[in-house]
């Protein structure tokens, strides 16, 4: 199974992930690139920022987060109002999904929810109570933060983001 960076990136970094694809790369694979820790000057090519992904600890992974977050606001400030749609776009997707949850009742949604938070908080315990293999700490790693990522996706998608989205427009408004 190979490792597909891109989309570890638009699930933890969705506004760089998104700009990666368009007229926005160039600026998005610095912000990357920088988050990663890699050197300004180098040319983080795929295979770098693939290679780096890889290796990411928890800490770099929040890195990224971080500048996932820095990034909207600098585009913002560029006037690059698109951003804005793509948040209604999502908005309206996790509506959409709680909507058919409601109307089908399915238990998919639910399960999944369970799951991702019963291993990201199980994985916590291990990795706090046990030293891990020196062979598999890396891939644990990985897998932390990709259960983060994902818990958070889970939190947001049951109990909303709007105190979050409220944040970011009261730190974008005009005088702040």
């Amino acid at each position: 199974m190979s490792f597909d960076w891109k989309t570890l990136v638009k699930s933890i970094a969705p506004t760089i992930g998104t700009a990666l694809g368009g007229p926005l790369g160039g600026i998005a694979g610095m912000a990357l690139s920088k988050s990663l820790g890699l050197p300004e000057n180098s040319s983080a090519d795929e295979k770098t920022l693939e290679a780096a992904l890889q290796g990411a600890n928890p800490e770099q992974l929040l890195a990224l987060k971080t500048a996932d977050q820095a990034f909207a606001l600098q585009m913002q400030k560029l006037g690059f109002e698109n951003l804005q749609a793509l948040e209604a776009i999502q908005a309206g997707d996790r509506s959409n999904a709680r909507d058919r949850e409601v109307k089908l009742q399915d238990w998919t949604p639910k399960a999944l929810g369970i799951s991702i938070t019963i291993g990201f908080f199980a994985l916590l315990v291990f990795l706090m109570r046990r030293e891990p293999p020196t062979g598999s700490r890396d891939i644990l790693n990985i897998m932390l933060g990709s259960l983060g990522s994902a818990w958070i996706g889970v939190v947001s998608y049951y109990f909303g983001s709007s105190a979050g989205s409220a944040r970011k427009t009261e730190l974008m408004s005009p005088g702040k």
